[in-house]
């Protein structure tokens, strides 16, 4: 059973890397896109797609023959979009996290002592 909780799978499960037996990228791939992106899983999950858009870009090709037909470059732009599409989220949701408040204020009032008046207990 997978647990999804982990950040590695995590991943995986947002690039639709889930085949086990022959998975497009192995752990210490994926925890390097983790690193690259200070954990964000979102943003490792983007560079993750664009790694494999350029992959696809590379080795396959705008091909036609008689029956079939392969769009490496469309496939790619595809994946491309996606992972653009992971960053806007990853960026909406660090701008959510932002808006906390920057300080936190206190009462400097005191208990009513006068200035310079010891405090006893």
């Amino acid at each position: 059973m997978v647990d999804y909780n982990d950040p590695v799978s995590q991943v995986r499960l947002i690039i639709g890397d889930t085949n086990a037996d022959d998975p497009d990228f192995d752990n210490d791939q994926i925890k390097g896109f983790l690193t690259i992106a200070r954990d964000s899983v979102l943003r490792a999950a983007a560079d993750a797609l664009d790694a494999i858009a350029s992959n696809e870009a590379l080795l396959s090709k705008k091909i036609t023959t008689q029956d079939r037909s392969s769009d490496g470059p469309a496939v790619a732009d595809a994946l491309r979009k996606h992972a653009a599409a992971l960053r806007a989220r990853a960026k909406e949701e660090e701008d959510a996290e932002d808006d906390e408040p920057f300080f936190v204020a206190f009462n400097l009032d005191g208990p009513g002592s006068q200035e310079g008046e010891e405090m006893r207990l």
